[in-house]
């Protein structure tokens, strides 16, 4: 049984294959009968005549509904006229399931389309998303394989927030209270003591009353935590990343970049070196990219997004103010009141797709603004523990994987991008 990836090409012609499928369109006359058969890898047409076929099984074959299930053997012939250059004529055919209607069309309303997401998935543009993100997912995962970095599992159920109290998923856990992880970056900060350079892809919940054009309440975390590194090293670790991910979309996805309609030329811009911008520059410039905005102010989707309609490609945004990031970045010693940290901002109005920086590496500095933002230090006793047994220098950095395809995929809101978000009003399907 072949792929229909596998049929067309030249080399196929006149062939006798066998293929296997789901019914993408169907057109029938009197005496002959076009079915456009799918699989995972491509759509082909297919051609059943009367004279050929006999009138039992043209009419078994004329009478199937989208997304019946099926099998068919035939030749392979070049035609222009068909949807992909190529048509396989009908010998045989078996049917594994005859639907009576397929209940998704493309005329659906936005909820509708969401309850169905599970039939929806079988779209060809969501193939296409579902192919592109399995390129992201993969191409990250080999970019720091290749560098030597080592891939680890931190947990999801957890006892102390990486962000604050009031975005997170409480869990009852045998007479305890648990919480949905928000970051596994704690824990990958533990890692490096032992492995060095580590990352990892999961999970992570924040219970967020966003209903922003960017905001979900599950979304996947790509999180890595490197020893030794500072700032700039991690934003040159995070640019080459993303140039790879990058890459990788262009070589293996361009038929499925062009069926979303994405412009692929724009995309390639950012292989370019990324743009870098210190809070404080943009706050005087802020004006001149449509948003103007005062010192001390933050950046929410809005403002970012007006922002990056102005930037042909990713920009570091970097040196916040203390106020404006969580207490485990490190102060800049060089510069009081300002943090060693940046966001990754995608361009074409996408916004924030990375957040990272030094951590906090001395323990009296990590205790005082523990104390100074009102946690309890006997909550993070064992985060303050790596502070006191051979701590070094070291940065990370937290790629939300679902933003970052949205933006390569150049859709509207980062429901488009996930097979099956997750929102302040939406647990189904």
């Amino acid at each position: 049984m072949q792929e229909i990836s596998t049929v067309l090409t030249p080399d196929i012609e006149g062939k006798v294959v066998e293929i296997r499928g789901w019914v993408y369109r169907i057109r029938t006359g009197s005496k002959i009968c076009f079915v456009i058969l799918r699989d995972a890898s491509n759509i082909i047409q297919c051609v059943g005549k009367l004279d050929e076929l006999g009138k039992e099984k043209f009419d078994m074959l004329s009478s199937l509904t989208i997304e019946s299930s099926m099998e068919i053997t035939g030749s392979v012939n070049r035609d222009e006229r068909a949807v992909t250059g190529y048509e396989l004529k009908i010998s045989a055919f078996s049917i594994y399931q005859r639907n009576d209607s397929f209940p998704v069309s493309k005329d659906i309303s936005e909820e509708f389309e969401l309850d169905q997401r599970h039939l929806w998935l079988r779209s060809r543009e969501f193939n296409a998303k579902l192919k592109i993100r399995a390129t992201i997912f993969h191409a990250f995962r080999e970019f720091f394989d290749h560098e030597g970095y080592y891939e680890v599992q931190p947990p999801l159920m957890v006892s102390t927030a990486t962000e604050g109290g009031s975005t997170l998923f409480k869990v009852p856990f045998f007479g305890e209270e648990a919480f949905l992880s928000q970051s596994s970056q704690f824990y990958l900060e533990t890692f490096i003591f032992s492995l060095e350079n580590v990352y990892t892809i999961s999970p992570s919940f924040r219970a967020e009353k966003s209903r922003t054009w960017r905001h979900v309440t599950e979304y996947w975390h790509a999180e890595g935590e490197v020893a030794w590194a500072g700032n700039e090293k991690m934003m040159e670790i995070e640019e080459k990343m993303i140039h790879h991910i990058i890459r990788a979309v262009l070589k293996k996805n361009k038929e499925e970049l062009t069926t979303l309609g994405r412009n692929i030329a724009a995309l390639e811009e950012s292989l370019k070196p990324f743009h870098r911008m210190k809070y404080s520059e943009l706050i005087e410039k802020s004006a001149s990219y449509g948003m103007p905005l005062k010192y001390g102010d933050d950046l929410g989707a809005d403002e970012e997004r007006q922002i990056m309609s102005n930037f042909d490609r990713p920009l570091f945004l970097t040196h916040f103010p203390e106020e404006l990031k969580t207490f485990y970045h490190r102060p800049d010693p060089d510069n009081p009141g300002l943090i060693l940290c940046h966001d990754l901002l995608a361009p074409e109005g996408y916004g924030e797709i990375i957040g990272g920086g030094e951590r906090i590496w001395n323990y009296g500095e990590l205790e005082g603004r523990i104390e100074k933002s009102g946690l309890k230090k006997e909550d993070y006793y064992w985060y303050l523990d790596l502070r006191k047994y051979g701590s070094i220098p070291h940065s990370g950095f937290g790629l939300g994987m679902d933003r970052l395809a949205m933006w390569i995929m150049h859709l509207g809101n980062i429901k488009d991008a996930m097979p099956y978000p997750r929102t302040i009003r939406r647990l189904k399907p």
